[in-house]
């Protein structure tokens, strides 16, 4: 049997028509650049998060790169982040001119750990007469840029404990969590609307997939919403009048038409997804394997929430997974890692000075985690299979 680690064709043939039908409107248009479609998936979003803003953008990249310009961080800034996660978190900051800062990562969610967090700015920083800090290189923290990772919130509550403290914006990177819930205080809150702003990828692997790159940003605060709808468009406004530098960072008509045909389906897909994370769990508990391998961590499953977990991926740790993942090859199983290195050890951020040791957990993770197949499709006896396989391995 072969197993894909993604399989996205039985949900475009369930919604190849009404999709059709929508594009075929955006052409007949022939409005394809933030249009009426782009408004409207913008308000069903908001209406989806309980945000009152929503800014369709060209990726999840530019997400953060317009956010960051809006929040005018830049030289001699630095951000705090994670260095387990995909490129584009830290790049962004480095783009704009600012420092990114890492530190580690919770060893059970793989998520930003807040006691790493406190632990640097304890250990490296210095408070100004404001209440603000300084790195010891002198650079000004303006952020915390926390990773909801493979659709599991961060400890939020956590997190906002340390930026009230030190007057650090929060900026959600959501990208690969969209609907995945969080109790921050007394509510229920959806990834993306505990912080400054939150932001979401709809790369075509994402939970929610468009055709092609898209992204979505959501704020509460109007004038942060305004600055960003007018960066999207190289800082136009009006017509042809820049008071500030922006960039192309404009939705197009035809991704936010497929999108909101999407859009009503995330959760059941979401649901989908758990169901079959679920049966990941059962069958590794029948047959023993738990003591093999590491399963993903779920710290808010009984909190009263829904979408505790919305499994963007479905990530297991071992200390053999080169040697695991080789033997699934064979089987025709594919897998994914996800991340081979941490961001602190890549070549173009060798100008930042982490050396191997600095961050353990991210490093040990980078060796230890492999992606298996799931999607809302999956279908069990394809999960046996790779769970079998598994456990033909360990024997």
């Amino acid at each position: 049997m072969r197993v894909p680690l993604l399989d996205l064709s039985e949900q475009y043939r369930t919604l190849a028509k009404p999709i059709r039908t929508e594009i075929d409107a955006v052409l007949a248009s022939q409005r394809f650049i933030l249009g009426p479609q782009v408004e409207a998936f913008e308000k069903a979003i908001c209406t989806y998060c309980g945000t009152p803003h929503a800014i369709g953008v060209s990726s999840g990249t530019d997400a953060l790169l317009a956010i960051l310009m809006a929040l005018e961080i830049g030289r001699h800034d630095a951000v705090i982040t994670t260095a387990y996660t995909f490129f584009a978190t830290a790049g962004c900051i480095a783009r704009v001119g600012a420092r990114p800062v890492f530190v580690d990562i919770d060893p059970a969610t793989g998520n930003i750990s807040p006691a790493a967090i406190q632990r640097y700015i304890a250990e490296n920083c210095q408070a100004n007469a404001d209440g603000g800090l300084k790195t010891k290189s002198g650079e000004k923290i303006r952020a915390i840029v926390p990773v909801h990772l493979f659709g599991l919130c961060s400890e939020m509550d956590a997190i906002h404990q340390i930026s009230e403290r030190y007057q650090l914006d929060v900026i959600e990177d959501a990208a690969q969590s969209i609907g995945a819930e969080y109790r921050f205080g007394e509510r229920a809150a959806k990834a993306g609307t505990m912080g400054e702003a939150g932001y979401f990828s709809f790369y075509p692997s994402k939970n929610l997939g468009a055709a092609g790159d898209a992204g979505m940003i959501v704020c509460r605060d109007e004038e942060l919403a305004t600055r960003l709808r007018v960066l999207r468009q190289h800082g136009m406004e009006p017509r042809y009048y820049h008071q500030v530098i922006g960039g192309n960072f404009r939705l197009d008509e035809i991704q936010a038409a497929i999108l909101k045909v999407k859009l009503p389906h995330l959760d059941s897909w979401s649901a989908a997804r758990r169901a079959a994370a679920d049966f990941y769990r059962q069958e590794f508990t029948r047959l023993g394997l738990t003591k093999r391998i590491g399963l993903p961590a779920e710290p808010h499953r009984n909190r009263g929430l829904t979408n505790h977990h919305i499994y963007h991926q479905y990530v297991i740790r071992t200390a053999k997974r080169d040697q695991l993942r080789e033997q699934l090859a064979k089987r025709e199983i594919d897998t994914a890692i996800y991340y081979p290195l941490g961001l602190h050890e890549q070549k173009c951020f060798s100008y930042l000075g982490y050396k191997k040791g600095d961050l353990p957990e991210t490093e040990r993770a980078a060796r230890e985690t492999l992606a298996l197949p799931i999607y809302p499709e999956v279908s069990r006896e394809a999960q046996r299979y790779v769970v079998g396989a598994i456990a033909e391995f360990f024997e």
